[in-house]
């Protein structure tokens, strides 16, 4: 079996990351507890709904499965394992964690006035598109990702800006805080569209280069790197029978297959959402005298 072969060859907490799982849990009995015995102490505070609750917790389920399973491990030796561990971060988990969120979970954050323009400036839509497609592609630039597959410290900022920048990425579209809400379902349309437009250099550039670009998955990596634990490996730990270049195509098509797929869902709900306003609204004609 394959998780079998994983953990014996990298050892337990390489492969599994328990104190990934520790995280994990934290997050979300801190959630389950806020939402329910505590939410009294929240100002306004309203029942949250069982979909809502699913989403969420289905969110941090991705965040373990993409940081601290054997996806990570594998995405040090596959191109693809990583593309599709990219994805599931970036576009489909902070997604279901802002769609699992209520409003009134994090309206403490605009309490503060300084707190409050930060998350207004970095949550607009020009500022929000931009950073997360810029540091998505800057990250998948050969230089930089050899680099950040084989340092620990490297490896977790780029993570941890990529998860920041995703969330405000995704807030315009699904922001759980009114007070930011600043698109109609028209502009959260055009705004999904441009995100794709924005995502897809990178994901040509992968596919349809004539060589492979990555030197660490040309003749492997040299460390492995999970949140909380790096060790030195070698290509030899794991058989790859798939050559580096078709490796590397099989990874940009999965990007943008789980792009086309996550954007498209959105924006399928989206223009649902806008026909049913547009269909429920009084027709505007003047009345006979």
């Amino acid at each position: 079996m394959i998780l079998t072969y994983f953990t014996s060859t990298f050892g337990f907490r390489a492969t599994w990351n328990p104190e990934l799982i520790f995280l994990t849990l934290l997050i979300g009995i801190a959630y389950f507890s806020l939402i329910g015995p505590l939410r009294h102490t929240f100002a306004h505070s309203t029942p949250v709904l069982l979909r809502q609750k699913w989403m969420f917790a289905l969110g941090l389920l991705l965040f373990y499965f993409g940081m601290g399973s054997p996806l990570n491990v594998a995405g040090h030796f596959l191109f693809s394992a990583h593309m599709l561990q990219q994805s599931l971060l970036y576009l489909v988990m902070p997604l279901l964690l802002l769609a699992g969120t209520p409003g009134w979970l994090l309206s403490p954050l605009l309490e503060r006035k300084w707190s409050r323009a930060l998350i207004r400036l970095f949550s607009h839509p020009i500022p929000a598109i931009l950073l997360f497609n810029a540091l998505f592609s800057f990250y998948h630039m050969p230089v930089i990702l050899d680099m950040a597959m084989n340092s620990l410290a490297m490896h977790n900022l780029i993570h941890l800006l990529l998860l920041l920048t995703s969330l405000l990425m995704w807030t315009p579209v699904i922001a759980p805080l009114p007070q930011i809400h600043r698109l109609s379902e028209l502009q959260k349309l055009a705004y999904i569209f441009a995100n794709g437009v924005l995502i897809t250099p990178a994901c040509a550039l992968i596919i349809f280069s004539a060589a492979p670009l990555y030197e660490t998955y040309v003749n492997g990596p040299t460390m492995l790197c999970a949140p909380f634990f790096s060790a030195p490996i070698d290509k030899s730990m794991l058989a790859v029978s798939l050559e580096a270049l078709d490796d590397q195509r099989l990874g940009g098509i999965i990007m943008k297959l789980m792009q086309e797929l996550t954007y498209g869902s959105v924006l399928a709900y989206l223009f649902t959402a806008w026909y049913r306003k547009e269909r429920d609204q009084p027709d505007d004609q003047l009345l006979p005298h």
